[in-house]
């Protein structure tokens, strides 16, 4: 696999996979490695000359050994594989060419056995968890290998009772990208299976699409995972430039807050039950188990480690790593306990419900989805008529649908736009939802004008090509008040503006060092913000000048990264990667970059760049990445704590991108303040995020106030390249027959509940019932509104349970 990890250490090839590498300072074919679960300093590698060696690590930051501890030498030829035995110490499972040795590291002459030999190369060993079993596959067996190609060539995973190897139990076949986390090099997607002793036997979980090629990957041990945050497994991705973690978690009402103890059984502790010379005279001891509550139950959050001893009996409790709690979103500015309920923030949209809306609305049955665009690229985009999708044919083929047209799409061929070079990125005109503009490989934009209707057929020309840019563009962005002035970004480290009304290139925008993640214009289309590769945030004033204005610090990790202004243009909001590659959310002043993020908060471990979509009505952000189930949303404040969490919204199954549709889409009667539309591998189903509240039939003003009309022009290209500034009327979302909740009249108080003198009389059952339902009714319809829009707030989870705790009580009498 080319990795290894344990819960401290990560081992990997530092050149290409299986060549000549330079690991603590000897030069040799590295074939395998692997760590013992024993002993985090010690690892074991084999290699093409033919010896098989153990190496004792020390601290990665003091300079590793230049020999090994222990060389082996079997004498069978080129070594390919390499596994310590999961519960005695000291013995190896080696893979020569054709045969599996079994190796106690105490006895160097010669090993234990030598098993059977193979017809054909020796491709896999894996050791049964007890350790009484060894598993093998070679490359001529088609009944005890897990994962192979079939003779078909297509990729399937089959899986095997291990008391009957005449068959296979089940089996999932997978599209011709797709690998599990056991990753085939070259990859760019992982997915990740559960495995059940019921039907179905193999189900998918989880679909994530990576930024980079997979060269190998590991899992991470069990004792390093994030269990507060209800982490369950996490996987290291191997890539040509970066080593990637992959986490997989399971939505929790209380994560980062309770262990759940469902999730996480006993797993296998850090000492050997028993030496190797026990094991081949027949042992069977089990190795002694952890449970992972107690393992973090001393933890303490001011300084991310352990202040207490363990209530383990193992003495191997000592080997727990410290770790700091890496909350799937907690803010990150030294890791503090959570406040309590009384000193949280609140937020009017903390109880926000996203909903898939009804399957009428979806496009079904799309087939050749492009699923690999680049990280710049949000994956697909919309306006209000229509939906842009880029397909996996060759030369660059962009489907076209209709939104007024829903439903399942045909079998045949569509009609689509043939862009002639792959798709770098793409955008709608937000001014015109017939135009659409795509950047190329082949360092062209190209202007696509789409009929009224949509297609009918095929297109092949477009109805402009914008040239200038020497080197393939990354992103485009359409200015958000000037009609026909595109912005663009390239390899060749210039950001250029394009006036489409002249077809001509107008400004060519410097002082980039690498490349350049995202832009995005202020909401007054004064100013381009950017995020770069070379770690700078930077803001230009492109009419005044070809340099930055402003430059300051901006995320550390190299992988990707996004921009938004925010808070009425006072901020910026990038969403990147630390130096650790963990997700993070990172706010700056607009007027002060130089002093870098005044805010940061942590948003789990994922490969994917988180996409936001910026409400500036309501000062909410929703983010989520290409390949995640999660969306996570969060209101945004000029003022600590700055990020302020609300619930978040998980879809059914891996989506491709989720992109957002003008605030008129949204349905004010339901109390929608944003809908969008994800897409899936074969879908785009609408979305449709709603603030709950009771008094559901009036206007609910303090959630819409007017909003910018942004899909009509303020000015022309033109005209702002000359000094002109313009502004977006604004509208009111209020229908006309709906009363402002503001407006709303005041009832008259009543009594929240009766006392409880009145029921301990004796009355007749029917009293009684007439008496509690009376109570219930006033309780729940005529108090104060209990989701009070007169004051502009949400409900605390106090108000929850005391609704929840009246209703007890009324029943209990």
């Amino acid at each position: 696999n080319h990795i290894k990890a344990n819960s401290k250490l990560v081992a990997f090839n530092t050149e290409q996979a299986g060549k000549g590498i330079k690991l603590w300072s000897t030069f040799y074919l590295v074939t395998d490695m692997d760590f013992s679960p024993f002993d985090e300093s010690l690892l074991a590698t084999c290699s093409g000359d033919e010896t098989v060696k153990l190496w004792h690590l020390c601290d990665p930051a003091l300079e590793q050994p230049s020999s090994p501890e222990l060389t082996l030498r079997p004498g069978q030829g080129r070594l390919e594989l390499v596994h310590f035995h999961p519960t005695s110490s000291g013995l190896l499972a080696i893979g020569t060419a054709k045969s599996p040795l079994i190796w106690d590291t105490g006895r160097q002459d010669s090993p234990l056995a030598v098993l059977e030999q193979h017809s054909d190369q020796l491709q896999s060993l894996s050791w049964k968890q007890d350790g009484s079993l060894l598993a093998s596959s070679c490359r001529s067996s088609d009944l005890h290998d897990l994962t192979f190609n079939s003779k078909m060539r297509g990729r399937e995973v089959r899986l095997w009772d291990s008391r009957k190897l005449s068959s296979s139990v089940s089996t999932v076949s997978l599209v011709s990208d797709v690998v599990m986390f056991c990753s085939a090099q070259g990859d760019t997607v992982v997915d990740c299976f559960e495995v059940s002793s019921s039907e179905p036997l193999l189900s998918q979980v989880s679909h994530c699409i990576t930024d980079a090629s997979t060269r190998g990957v590991a899992m991470v041990p069990k004792l390093a995972l994030d269990v507060m945050s209800c982490e369950v497994m996490r996987v290291l991705q191997l890539t040509d430039s970066c080593i990637v973690p992959i986490s997989y978690h399971v939505p929790r009402k209380n994560s980062g807050q309770e262990f759940h103890d469902d999730l996480y059984p006993d797993t296998a502790g850090t000492t050997p039950a028993m030496s190797a010379e026990e094991w081949w005279q027949g042992g069977n001891k089990q190795v002694m188990v952890l449970y992972p509550q107690q393992v973090y139950s001393a933890f303490d959050p001011a300084r991310g480690c352990s202040t207490s001893s363990s209530p383990l009996s193992t003495p191997s409790s000592s080997a727990v790593p410290s770790r700091s709690p890496s909350s799937t979103s907690g803010l990150s500015s030294g890791f503090l306990p959570s406040p309590s309920p009384s000193q949280r923030p609140t937020s009017k949209f903390r109880h926000i419900q996203g909903a898939v809306m009804h399957r009428d609305t979806h496009i079904t049955n799309i087939r050749g989805l492009n699923l690999t665009t680049p990280g710049e690229c949000d994956g697909f985009c919309v306006n209000s008529q229509r939906v842009a999708v880029p397909l996996s044919i060759s030369g660059g083929q962009i489907a076209i649908f209709e939104r007024s047209q829903p439903g399942r799409q045909p079998d045949t061929a569509l009609p689509t736009i043939q862009n002639s070079v792959n798709v770098a990125d793409f955008s709608w005109d937000p001014f015109d939802t017939h135009r659409l503009a795509v950047a190329g490989d082949d360092a062209k934009i190209r202007v696509w004008q789409v009929p009224k209707g949509g297609l009918k057929e095929t297109l092949t020309e477009p109805e402009l090509i914008l040239q200038g840019h020497t080197e393939k563009i990354y992103s485009i962005k359409f200015h958000p008040l000037a009609s026909g002035l595109l912005v663009s970004s390239s390899y060749d480290l210039t950001v250029r503006l394009w006036n489409l009304e002249s077809e001509e290139e107008v400004k060519v925008l410097k002082g980039h060092q690498d490349q350049v993640f995202a832009m995005a214009w202020s909401p007054d289309g004064k100013l381009l913000a950017t995020v770069c590769k070379d770690g700078k945030v930077r803001i230009y004033d492109p009419r005044k000048s070809t340099t930055p204005v402003q430059e300051g610090p901006g995320p550390e990790g190299p992988r990707g990264a996004r921009i938004v202004w925010v808070c009425e243009g006072k901020y910026l909001l990038v969403s990147g990667f630390d130096s650790r590659s963990e997700r993070g959310l990172y706010l700056y002043s607009a007027d002060s970059l130089s002093s870098g993020a005044i805010a940061n908060a942590q948003v789990g471990v994922s490969p994917s760049t988180l996409i936001p979509f910026y409400d500036h009505d309501t000062s909410v952000v929703i983010l989520t990445g290409k390949g995640d189930t999660r969306v996570h949303i969060y209101e945004l404040v000029p003022e600590e704590p700055y990020f302020v969490e609300c619930s978040s919204f998980n879809s059914p199954e891996p989506h491709k991108g989720l992109a957002f549709l003008p605030k008129t889409e949204c349905n004010v009667r339901d109390v929608e303040i944003a809908v969008g539309l994800m897409l899936t591998k074969t879908t785009i189903e609408p979305v449709a995020f709603r603030v709950p509240r009771v008094k559901k039939e009036f206007f609910q003003d303090d959630v819409y106030t007017d909003t910018a009309v942004w899909w009509e022009p303020a000015l022309t290209a033109s005209a702002w390249l000359s000094g002109s500034n313009g502004q977006h009327r604004k509208i009111s979302l209020k229908p006309k027959d709906m009363t402002p909740v503001s407006e709303a009249p005041k009832e008259a108080p009543v009594r929240k509940y009766l006392p409880s003198s009145v029921y301990l009389e004796e009355k007749t059952d029917e009293q009684k019932k007439e008496e509690l339902l009376s109570a219930m009714v006033a309780k729940l319809g005529n108090m104060d509104d209990p989701l009070p829009q007169e004051s502009f707030e949400g409900v605390d989870e106090d108000e929850w349970v005391s609704e929840c705790i009246f209703l007890l009580s009324a029943v209990r009498y």
